[in-house]
């Protein structure tokens, strides 16, 4: 059996270092390419995340915005349904009230309570607690219920004295008064530098 071998010659050996050249040149072309599109997209990427920092910062700035303008409506309520209580005859739910206590925060240590009585409003047998808002939504009223139990937990030397509920609020989504009605809470709207109120069909708590 005869071997034959193919001998190599100058310009064999030259087509294939040409060959390889080529080849090489084509691979170099190829990563330098690849290359310049993962710069684009690293570039790219680095513009979105910009983008998306602006718009996390803008909308940070934003809440904290809303947030104050809230605590600013939330202030002035305030301030406005305290003077108007404090300047009143205080003859409030049937009741002749004769003290009136507002902001009173509230950390239970034995039920891990902590909140804040708005208005608190006492007598020798009967309390009061109105919760004052900017504006009064629908559900409000429940936070107002947790309040009941809240007072006889903090303040257990008026454990034994009736307790009414009134929602005080500059403004009122729809059905919110009809809602308060029906849970037994007495309703204060602003009228001028004073107030109206609603208190029929009050519930003693």
């Amino acid at each position: 059996m005869n071997n034959h071998s193919v001998q190599a010659t100058p310009e064999s050996v030259w087509a294939i270092l040409q060959e390889n050249a080529q080849q090489l040149r084509a691979l170099r072309e190829s990563q330098a390419k690849t290359d310049l599109q993962m710069a684009a997209t690293d570039r790219q990427m680095a513009q979105t995340d910009q983008k998306i920092a602006a718009v996390a910062t803008q909308l940070k700035t934003l809440g904290t915005q809303m947030g104050g303008w809230d605590k600013s409506h939330g202030d002035f309520a305030e301030e406005y349904f305290i003077n108007a209580l404090n300047n009143s005859d205080k003859l409030l739910f049937g009741e002749q009230f004769h003290s009136l206590y507002a902001n009173i925060k509230f950390n239970h240590s034995h039920t891990k309570k902590e909140g804040e009585f708005d208005v608190i409003l006492l007598n020798g047998t009967a309390a009061a607690i109105i919760e004052v808002k900017f504006k009064a939504r629908k559900g409000d009223y429940q936070q107002l219920l947790n309040q009941v139990s809240s007072f006889r937990d903090e303040f257990p030397q008026y454990k034994s004295h009736r307790i009414y509920l009134g929602m005080a609020a500059l403004t009122f989504e729809d059905d919110v008064e009809k809602e308060l009605k029906a849970e037994g809470i007495a309703i204060f709207k602003q009228d001028g530098e004073t107030y109206v109120k609603t208190d029929e069909n009050l519930k003693v708590f």
